[in-house]
């Protein structure tokens, strides 16, 4: 008997929400969007019962793009999830799983594994965060009151943090298939577009010193603000000229980088005069596989601030990380291994020569830039190319399609393996050269700093999704129109 023949009756019976049996309108589906993120928004607002107030964000400044809040229900956020995808990607990229997602029996299966990953990339990053990473009651008193101790607090903790992981996890799939989109894209835009409204628009009055781009820059024109330098006004990490500048660039080189593409002529094969065409995006795997690459980079970091909190400051050795704190930044590593697996996230993380960098040489700032770069322009190359493979968009997946259509490439015979031949020419090589892109400009992105501190693949996240949800709404919407159509695609 196989794992599969032994798994099935438990990972098939995983609850899981039903699909609709038909089409779902328009509006319905933009009812369950909505209502889902008031939840979302609801659930981030609503605090750990028992958590103290200076308990640490060993997230860090990966919480915009790993959504949810910290010391909130959700303060796993997608985590789990885009976790659990990295660990089912390489095994499927490795072919150990021995699943065909186009057999029913085994796509059930697949989706059952999926939602036991989560639950148990759950415990293994909510435990150590209550138990090792600082997570220390309000009060000891009270729960010296109710009797379960210190100890006791934290297991409650725990426990809401695991209600909060498994809520996040069917609201997505409430969103993917009843709603628009996927839930993991609308979480990330509702995360990070709370962060830009808040950093163009935050003031929080006269003198404070804490405001947002346009109250700034209005106070900067008054002459409301003393004592500003050429150096602030120009590299300041979230108001000054350059965030604001690399905010604008970025946006428009997303835009037009998905308007790029390769466009392959198709004709069917028997009605003749019908014709059309297939587009190869420069951005052919889209910006979601820079989140299982950064997700890589967070539990590098979750590690090593786990460790430090196992190990204490005495004993964490010098040679894997030092760790400074500060009531402005938190706990941020300045050196050692773990510092030069960090990334930048500002302009003030590499510029030796306005911020200082925490005390390090610059030998040792470049080599940290280089390995970020390096880190994500070849894992942007490698994670698109299994995206495209486990979401049936390599060449194989996409010829079979092709076929299924009724549809052939002119000039060429009509067969799966020729149509498989011309597509191996375009997918692969644009999708590693997406990939890599889209790497390096959240390197970039992070390098030159944001409006409101943004990080630079979760503004390459907000960008794209945004513009993946408005073809996707323009689709819906004239599906709604002509109902015929969704006959055509196969949508009825």
């Amino acid at each position: 008997m196989g794992w599969k023949e032994a798994a099935e009756p438990y990972l098939t019976r995983m609850p899981t929400v039903s699909r609709p049996e038909g089409h779902v309108p328009f509006k319905r589906k933009m009812a369950w969007t909505a209502f889902i993120l008031v939840v979302y928004f609801f659930l981030t607002n609503v605090a750990l019962w028992g958590l103290g107030q200076n308990a640490t964000d060993l997230f860090g400044q990966f919480r915009s793009l790993l959504a949810g809040g910290q010391g909130s229900v959700l303060q796993l956020g997608i985590g789990p999830i885009v976790t659990a995808s990295i660990v089912l990607q390489l095994l499927g990229g490795a072919n150990l799983l021995g699943l065909d997602t186009d057999d029913p029996r085994d796509q059930a299966i697949y989706q059952g594994l999926q939602k036991l990953l989560v639950l148990v990339m759950i415990c293994l990053t909510g435990l150590p965060m209550v138990f090792l990473g600082g997570f220390l009651p309000a009060d000891t008193a009270l729960a010296s009151a109710l009797g379960i101790g210190v100890f006791g607090v934290k297991w409650i903790i725990f426990a809401q943090i695991f209600v909060g992981g498994v809520l996040i996890l069917y609201m997505d799939e409430v969103v993917s298939k009843w709603g628009v989109g996927s839930g993991i894209g609308l979480f990330i835009v509702a995360g990070v577009s709370q962060q830009l409204i808040i950093g163009l628009l935050y003031w929080t009055g006269a003198g404070t010193g804490s405001m947002g781009v346009l109250p700034f820059w209005i106070n900067v024109v008054l002459g409301n603000i003393e004592n500003v330098t050429a150096s602030s006004l120009l590299f300041n990490s979230t108001v000054g000229l350059l965030p604001i500048i690399t905010t604008l660039l970025i946006y428009a080189v997303v835009v037009y980088a998905e308007s790029v593409r390769v466009e392959i002529p198709l004709s069917h094969a028997r009605v003749k005069g019908a014709r059309g065409r297939f587009p190869v995006k420069l951005i052919y795997a889209s910006v979601l596989p820079m989140i299982l690459v950064r997700a890589l980079q967070a539990n590098i970091q979750f590690l090593g601030r786990i460790l430090r909190g196992w190990l204490g400051e005495a004993g964490m050795p010098n040679w894997l990380g030092v760790y400074t704190v500060s009531e402005q930044a938190g706990l941020q590593v300045a050196g050692g291994l773990f510092y030069y697996l960090a990334p930048i996230h500002s302009p003030s993380d590499w510029m030796w020569w306005v911020a200082g960098v925490g005390g390090a040489e610059p030998w040792q700032v470049l080599l940290r830039v280089a390995i970020d770069l390096t880190f994500m322009v070849i894992g942007g190359g490698i994670f698109a190319i299994f995206w495209v493979e486990t979401a049936d968009m390599g060449p194989e997946a996409t010829a079979k399609q092709i076929q299924n259509s009724g549809m052939q490439i002119p000039g060429f015979r009509q067969n799966v393996g020729v149509i498989e031949k011309v597509m191996e020419r375009y997918i692969p090589q644009v999708t590693v050269i997406g990939g890599a892109l889209v790497g390096l400009l959240a390197v970039v992105a992070n390098m030159m700093g944001t409006i409101g501190g943004v990080s630079g693949t979760g503004l390459l996240l907000t960008i794209s999704i945004t513009y993946k949800l408005y073809e996707e709404i323009a689709e819906e919407q004239l599906m709604e129109m002509h109902p015929m159509m969704r006959q055509m695609f196969g949508n009825e």
